[in-house]
């Protein structure tokens, strides 16, 4: 018999800076990879024609995450698509950079999506406030590691 347990886990690395670039917080914070989520991965090893990540979104609900989750609670602004994605041996890293105006307000969960609007959400957060003025930047690295147990 063969025993195989794959964990995902989820880590994301949130920097504000102000309008100069000078550091104004950091957080490093774990996240939850949804059923949607789960879901998106396997279809993807069966060769499915579901859209890639490529899109993460900031908002302010409060609501705690849960596997059945879509969506953000209350996004903040639009989704915005990825700089960069990049894959290792078994992690994936997205980056993600709101800039000036862009998810303005009081941040306090975020996601990781397929699509522009609509789409599969991969996974969300939640975490404590995080003030994002209107002439701050606000750049995320959300890294998903998989490993065998």
């Amino acid at each position: 018999m063969i025993n195989d347990n794959l964990k995902l886990r989820g880590d994301v690395a949130l920097v504000l800076k102000d309008k100069n670039g000078n550091i104004k917080e950091t957080r490093e914070i774990n996240n939850l990879v949804v059923s949607a989520g789960l879901t998106f991965i396997c279809s993807r090893m069966a060769g499915t024609s579901a859209g890639v990540m490529s899109h993460m979104a900031l908002g302010s609900g409060t609501t705690a995450a849960s596997a059945g989750q879509t969506d953000l609670v209350s996004i903040l602004g639009s989704r915005e698509a990825l700089d960069s994605t990049s894959a290792s041996s078994n992690t994936i890293t997205f980056v993600s950079s709101f800039e000036a105006a862009e998810g303005t307000g009081a941040v306090t969960e975020a996601g990781v999506f397929n699509a522009a609007s609509s789409g599969t959400m991969l996974c969300r957060t939640v975490f404590a406030v995080v003030n994002k003025q209107a002439d701050d930047t606000m750049s995320v690295t959300w890294t998903i590691t998989l490993s065998a147990s």
